[in-house]
């Protein structure tokens, strides 16, 4: 029987584990939503590689604005 997996469970990695992150689009036609997820990412041009901690709440940022960037590692 497969295991149905909680909310509080995280699918991230090991503590201190880093992402590297792309930004590959840009923000000038998104929602200003999706700006501020970039500018909090810490992007400030594009074509910029930054590299953050590996949490829930950095890959919640990725999941709101999948169409402007990309995760390298």
């Amino acid at each position: 029987m497969a295991r149905i997996r909680k909310k509080t469970e995280t699918t991230a990695a090991k503590p201190g584990t880093k992402m590297q992150l792309k930004w590959v689009r840009s923000a000038i036609a998104a929602p200003v939503k999706h700006k501020l997820v970039i500018r909090g990412l810490g992007f400030t041009r594009l074509n910029q590689v930054v590299e953050r901690e590996d949490t829930p709440s950095i890959r919640g940022m990725v999941a709101k604005v999948p169409h402007l960037v990309e995760i390298l590692k």
